[in-house]
């Protein structure tokens, strides 16, 4: 159809001429609302949710209590459905104690099980210990949040 035709078409309609494939031979068009279309466009867009990863740095030798901090921001994180990447950084000597850091973050592991999942298992590279957790898809999170508190109550208690 000439272009002429199809966009007198679009007019008596009251609708827009779009191109879709301005390279193919002959070009491609669409008549349709360009309003319409947009809309449609943006509402899919704001339906996609963005993951955002959020880092929380430690060190071999932290101490509980600062774990702990550390652990109910990492859950907060988590239920508000961001990826949290730890990173261990050992400094000076202690890198030749790799264990001791493969023991922190599997606690790590274990304490957040309830609102999360392991995308990427402890993995040493260069002077750090990375992993990834991320959101979990059961719906034992409300309950993992009651867990953690708790365990984070009985462990200041007995701190005190």
């Amino acid at each position: 159809m000439p272009t002429t035709k199809a966009l007198n078409l679009a007019r008596e309609e009251g609708l827009d001429l779009l191109e879709v494939s301005p390279n193919a031979t002959p070009p491609v068009v669409k008549i349709l609302d360009w309003g319409k279309f947009r809309y449609e466009q943006e509402k899919q867009k704001t339906k996609q949710k963005t993951v955002e990863i959020k880092g929380i740095r430690l060190g071999v030798k932290i101490g509980e209590h600062d774990l702990n901090t550390k652990l109910k921001l990492a859950e907060k994180f988590l239920l508000k459905k961001d990826k949290v990447k730890f990173q261990l950084r050992f400094k000076g000597r202690e890198v030749v104690h790799k264990e001791l850091g493969e023991r922190l973050l599997n606690q790590i592991i274990e304490r957040l099980s309830s609102v999360s999942e392991v995308e990427q298992a402890p993995q040493f590279t260069g002077r750090d210990m990375l992993m990834v957790l991320i959101p979990s898809t059961t719906n034992k999170k409300k309950e993992g949040m009651d867990n953690l508190s708790e365990e984070v109550k009985n462990a200041e208690n007995q701190n005190s």
